[in-house]
């Protein structure tokens, strides 16, 4: 189990100012289930995670929080934007304190076709020299999970099968 004063806690300076950007807790319809998870267990759950790249289920061992209620925690504070929020008011903070200067900054994260690219690039490099198939794309290979195209003899076949795989 994971002690409270780990060093991965979010801190209270932190927390102070995120714990508003959170939405109200959604009312069960039945209005009766487990109680529920405290925001800020939920939160350093979540964050945990977003600081090691460790998986959500591994969260279970820790004692930090359930990774089912973490996960489903995260889900509904990223579709209220909490998390952008927050990082906003970060940068916003930082630029007050030290200053940013915005002239400086690009913003470009296009990830799509080149648009000078096309029939006239010709093809991959990787493949430009290859020409038709080979073996281990052939339908044969492909149907084989050794890529193999003889057929092993087994107590099975005989030999007059083999031989007549073959020649077919």
């Amino acid at each position: 189990m994971v002690a409270r004063d780990d060093g991965w806690r979010l801190p209270d300076a932190v927390w102070e100012r995120m714990e508003p950007l959170l939405p109200a807790r959604p009312v069960h319809p039945l209005g009766c289930h487990n109680p529920r998870v405290p925001d800020r267990d939920a939160m350093d759950a979540i964050l945990l995670v977003a600081r090691t790249g460790m998986q959500w289920n591994a969260l279970n061992a820790t004692g930090v929080c359930s990774s089912s209620s973490a996960f489903r925690r995260f889900r509904e504070w990223t579709q209220a934007g909490v998390f952008e929020e927050f990082w906003r008011q970060g940068v916003v903070a930082y630029d007050e304190l030290k200053g940013i200067e915005w002239e400086w900054l690009s913003c470009d994260g296009e990830l799509g076709k080149a648009p000078l690219g096309g029939e006239a690039t010709g093809p991959n490099p990787t493949d430009r020299a290859k020409r038709g198939q080979n073996g281990r794309s052939s339908a044969t290979a492909a149907a084989s999970r050794s890529g193999s195209r003889s057929q092993a003899r087994t107590s099975t076949t005989s030999s007059s099968s083999v031989r007549r795989s073959r020649a077919s």
